[in-house]
């Protein structure tokens, strides 16, 4: 725990399984007496947060958890909409072929986290089922927009519990359907199953700035 990296990883938990609430800040004093550390190790744990996007740091004021608004997650899926097909495209044969088994076993592992109602597990398997396409896409801009995505959506997801409550076996249903279509290489289907997986969240881009702070988003 005394390691950087140990620190790190203990303060991601926390935010991740909302300890930590977002826009909530991180005392460095109160952290560093808690975890028994130097303010050493923390600070160099801090700065990797700020990189991944989890934590924001103010001048004089210090480091808070970061703020994922329904909108800006509507605006990275308003952007996915157009390159997601895409990615699903390029990584067809490999999906098809020697990854297959890792594409459905990750439909299975978001299937037994929803019966589980396992929230944690249910968001990494439902944000690692959506890399697979990026990851065997082999096109390195396409990944390294994936990997700008990931930590805003699983900050949000973490927050706005509904996608999980709201109709678990939709959820479910949904993640198959893309599967399927992406198996048989076709992309306009791909576009058109997003879509609708899309539907609430890319509403609220259109919605009222004044109510950005309203959960309205429902699905990643």
């Amino acid at each position: 725990m005394t390691t950087p990296d140990g620190v790190y990883r203990a303060l991601r938990a926390a935010i991740l399984d909302g300890t930590v609430p977002p826009g909530g800040q991180l005392r460095e004093a109160h952290i560093a007496s808690d975890l028994g550390i130097s303010r050493a190790p923390l600070r160099e744990a801090l700065t990797k947060l700020e990189e991944e996007g989890l934590v924001v740091k103010f001048p004089y004021r210090g480091a808070f958890v970061a703020e994922v608004s329904p909108r800006e997650v509507a605006e990275i899926d308003s952007v996915r909409l157009h390159v997601e097909p895409y990615a699903a495209e390029l990584s067809a044969e490999a999906l098809r072929g020697p990854e297959r088994p890792q594409l459905l076993r990750t439909v299975e592992d978001l299937r037994r986290a929803m019966e589980k109602d396992d929230i944690p597990a249910s968001i990494d398997a439902h944000l690692r089922f959506h890399r697979l396409f990026y990851d065997f896409s082999g096109h390195g801009i396409l990944q390294s927009l994936w990997n700008g995505w990931e930590t805003r959506l699983r900050l949000y997801l973490s927050v706005d519990h509904r996608t999980y409550s709201d109709n678990p076996h939709q959820l479910v249903v949904e993640h198959e359907r893309l599967a399927a279509v992406a198996l048989e290489g076709d992309t306009d289907a791909f576009r058109q199953e997003l879509a609708a997986h899309f539907a609430e969240g890319l509403r609220a881009q259109a919605g009222d700035a004044g109510h950005a702070g309203e959960p309205t988003h429902r699905h990643a």
